[in-house]
Order: structure tokens, then sequence, then C-alpha cells
């Protein structure tokens, strides 16, 4: 090993693949950009992950690895022009406090799935994110980069040949490579291997949920967070197989303007083998836009459920106790939709796309539904409406059923600073990022409070992370933070109950936190018959 003159402090460890040399800075040691798979690139594209290729001497681990190749402005907002992409992009991070543990022990590890539709995101769009959990925390927090977009999230198995094999879920077999080299490695750095809390936000929740039913990911976590998931995202392989077919038209247009759509199964394996990776992300980009008009209610990246790698729906595997039976927090936020019109248009908001989703529900149902968003479809109605669909409902569902199998923690988030009330936003998707990272110091976070609240959501963010750390040392969101974390400022925080029937006792997180039963319970009911999600 060697030691970092900058610090004294000996930043290298070995890990699968080889030696890498981390950095201090303030006041957490970091190591990134660390690989935990061969690059899937060349004949590995649209392959399941392999063993990482090792390398020789020290790898300098102070610098940020590729980030998965994405649109800066597509459908969503991706990384920043100039940001290091590629498809060699399966690496991660690696986030503990400066000095380790100084002999107290393992350290609870925290696992981080970074959201983005499965379309966009990375661990560096907020370089400092886990700086704070792992500084204050006990806990080695890591991020992890997986494949996007068409390259990890699309289904292209009707293309495979013995010549040129795809598999499908590539994506989340990522994500469970990525866990795999956790177990195997996490230990060199202070963390315990058999304390492992996964947590995601959006499609990282997404990932969380899906993770639980993944047969392959068994052992590999021991407790989760998924922060506003849409758990139903996931279809069926007639569906993703559609999907499939129409990228391959898009991709064929930006290639040469011609159409394979008439042609073989190997013109079109060798069309997705050998088309450069631009052409790849402007497809995908053509295919976000087109679904959401075309089939309302879904999103075109998503897992599969291919009978072998993902058997089962996972609100069926929750359903009947097959998903791995480890401790949850779960919930959403206030006003999960408001944040989805222009830009982000892609939730079932417009006349067309609610009229769509209704089509086989019973009237009886759609009438009891509907009542619940008085003048739906008025603009703030159709995105509580839409919101509903996609993140409360279904998560309630995991929860529940979740719940008669193994601990659940159900939370919803309602504070929100003051101008982003004046925006109509409210508690909207992905506002709970700020307060779970410590982000009001950012240039968005002070703009945010610029007309106040900053105080009040602060206080709020501590309350949070004292109990998504509480929770991951101990299974507890009330019990006590790992050994090695900083004395927390005392803060008022109302006993947490399990979620179950028919209690469903909720956490409040708001200026003052607070518990209710069944919050939203008539809204609750009348989705309750609703065909999709039974």
């Amino acid at each position: 090993m060697s030691v970092d003159t900058r610090t004294g402090s000996d930043l290298t460890f070995r890990v699968s693949g080889g030696l890498v040399r981390g950095a201090r800075e303030s006041g957490v040691d970091v190591w990134r950009g660390i690989p935990y798979s061969a690059p899937p690139v060349g004949e590995l594209r649209f392959r399941a992950p392999r063993q990482v290729v090792p390398w020789e001497g020290v790898r300098d681990a102070a610098e940020w690895g590729n980030v998965a190749p994405q649109a800066h402005r597509g459908l969503f907002l991706g990384a920043a022009p100039g940001t290091p992409m590629g498809e060699d992009c399966l690496n991660l991070n690696v986030i503990r406090r400066a000095g380790g543990f100084n002999g107290d022990g393992p350290a609870p590890v925290m696992v981080f799935i970074h959201g983005g539709a499965y379309s966009v995101g990375s661990n560096r769009t907020i370089p400092r994110d886990g700086e704070t959990l792992a500084r204050r925390g006990g806990i080695v927090y890591v991020g992890i980069h997986y494949r996007l977009g068409a390259l990890g999230y699309l289904d292209f198995t009707r293309y495979s040949t013995p010549e040129r094999p795809f598999e499908s879920n590539l994506g989340l077999r990522d994500q469970v490579a990525a866990l795999e080299w956790v177990r195997d490695n996490i230990h060199v750095f202070g963390g315990d291997p058999g304390n492992v809390t996964i947590f995601g936000e959006s499609a990282g929740g997404n990932a969380v949920t899906t993770l639980m039913a993944t047969p392959a990911a068994a052992g590999l976590f021991h407790r989760a967070i998924a922060q506003s998931p849409p758990p139903n995202a996931i279809y069926l392989p007639e569906l993703t197989a559609q999907w499939a077919g129409e990228f391959v038209e898009f991709l064929s247009a930006a290639v040469d303007n011609s159409s394979v759509e008439s042609t073989t199964p190997e013109d079109a394996a060798r069309l997705l083998a050998t088309a450069d990776v631009a052409d790849l992300v402007k497809a995908t980009t053509e295919l976000q836009l087109r679904t959401p008009d075309e089939l309302p209610g879904t999103i075109c990246l998503c897992p599969v459920i291919d009978g072998d790698y993902l058997p089962e729906r996972p609100l069926d595997a929750f359903k009947y106790g097959r998903a791995h039976r480890v401790p949850l927090i779960i919930g959403t936020n206030d006003r999960e939709g408001s944040l989805f019109f222009g830009r982000l248009d892609i939730l079932a908001s417009s006349p067309a796309r609610i009229r769509a989703i209704f089509a086989k529900t019973r009237k009886k149902t759609r009438k009891a539904i509907k009542a619940e968003y008085p003048g739906l479809p008025a603009r703030r109605a159709a995105g509580d409406f839409a919101g509903d669909y996609s993140f409360w409902y279904p998560t309630v569902k995991v929860g529940e059923r979740h719940a008669r199998f193994a601990p659940v923690y159900f939370y919803r988030f309602d504070i929100a600073p003051r101008l982003v009330r004046m925006l109509g936003l409210d508690a909207t998707h992905g506002i709970e990022l700020f307060a779970v990272f410590d982000r009001m110091n950012t240039w968005f976070g002070r703009a945010m409070t610029v007309l106040g609240g900053r105080r009040a959501f602060n206080a709020a963010g501590r309350r949070m992370r004292h109990r998504w750390l509480a929770f991951a040392a101990t299974g507890d969101p009330n019990g006590p933070l790992s050994e090695s974390a900083t004395p927390p400022r005392t803060v008022p925080r109302p006993k947490w109950q399990q979620y179950s029937e028919p209690s469903r006792l909720t956490l409040i997180i708001d200026r003052q936190d607070y518990i209710e039963s069944d919050p939203r319970g008539a809204r609750r009911r009348a989705w309750q018959e609703f065909v999709p999600h039974v």
C-alpha cells in the first residue's frame, strides 16, 4: 500500500481488479471511478456484466469515472456538456469519514442508486452528495453508475441470435454486480458487508423495489429505502418487444434514413451492435417522446418481467411474500406530479391520457377516483392524479403487502420552501433529496429559500438523515446511530411506528413531524379496485 503524501494517511487499497488510491477532501476520504465490471463495449454491448478487468499499478481514484451515455437536453436534463461519458461507465464511488473509524468495528454501508427515469443522471450531478451522511453518520457511502437508456433499459432479446446474443435487464444486472462488488470489497474501506442498505429515488426507488424481487440480489443487502418509486413501471416482454421494435426503426432512420422494420433479426442485431452511441441516445429520446401519448401511464425505459432474471411483477412478489424479507422504508412526496409538466411531460396528466388510464376500469371505480381530484382534468388536479397513479398508490401497495412479511416504515414528505409553494410545486418529486443529502447550500438550494423556509427545511433534513442513518445502523429508524457517528444535535422526533393494516401509521415530514393513521384514506380506498394495480 502507498501513502497519500498530502494527508499522511493511507488511502490505497486492493480491490477486485487491483490497487486504488483515493483522496482526502473536506473531511472525507473518497475513491471515485472504481470499476466493478468489465467495460460493456464491443462484443459486450447489450450483454450482462462481466468480471472486472485487472489493471497494472495503482489506479488514481481521485477523479470521477465516466457517466452513462445520455442526452443533455432530451426529454430530461442530462449530464452537462463536457462531462466525461461513455459506454465504459460501470464504476462506483466510495466515501467515508476522513481517517476511517478508529477501531470502532465495521461501519454500516449505504448504497445509493440515482434516479433519472433510467435515461439520465449520475453520481457526479451533485458532486457532494453522500458526504454529509458519511462525514457525520458513521457509514460508508457507495454511489453506483449503471447503464441507462437503450444500453441498459430496453429489451432487445427479440433480436438475439447465436452469433450476437442479447440479454435482458442490463441496468438491473449492473446494480446486482455493483452490490456483489460491495459484498467482496467494502470491508477494506471499513464497511460491513453484512450490513448493507440500498436506497434510491424515483427510478432509483424503482430499482430498490425491483431488486427486492430479483432472486440474484438475495443476501446482497439487508435493508432498503425507496424514495418516490414508481414500483409498477415494469412490464411484460410483449410490450417491451414493441418498444424495441420502435426503437430499431428510430435508430435506422438516425443512421441511414432507412427502415429495418421488415428485415431479419440478424440485420437489427447488426445495427444495434454497430451504431454510434450518439445515435442510440438520439433514438432513445425519440422513443421517450412518443410513449406517453402512445401508451399513457407507461415508461418505456424499464425492467422487463423476463421470467428468468426478473421472474414476476414486483408487486406480485410483495403480495405473496416472495420479495426479499428485509426491513423497508418507503414513501412519496406530498405532490409528486406537480413537477411533470413542460419538458418533463411524461405522466398521465392530459385529458386523453387520463381517459386511456381509465379504459379498463369500471364506471363506479372511475367516478370514485375522479371525485378525489376536484376539477380534473385542470392542471393541479391532473398533476395530482398522475403523480398518485405513478408513484403514490403503487407505493402504498408495496408498503401494505411487504408489511405482512417484514418491517415497513411508511412516510410522506410535505415540507417545501415558500418560493416552491408559490410556484405551485409544493413538496414535489425529488425535493426530499435536498433534505437527505443536505443540499441547501448549493446554488439551487439557496435559490429555493430566497423567500424563506430555509431553517425549517434544514431542520427537517437533519431529522430525516437521523432516521435514515439509524435505520441503516439497526433496521429501526428510531434506534441509535452507528457507534462511529458524530453525536447529533438533539431534535424532537415522534416515534415512527411500523406500517400495517388497518392503522397504516405514516410519518409526515413537515415543519414539525407527526404520525398520521391512513393519510388520504378515502383516496386510497377509491384507488383500491383500479385495474392496473390490483
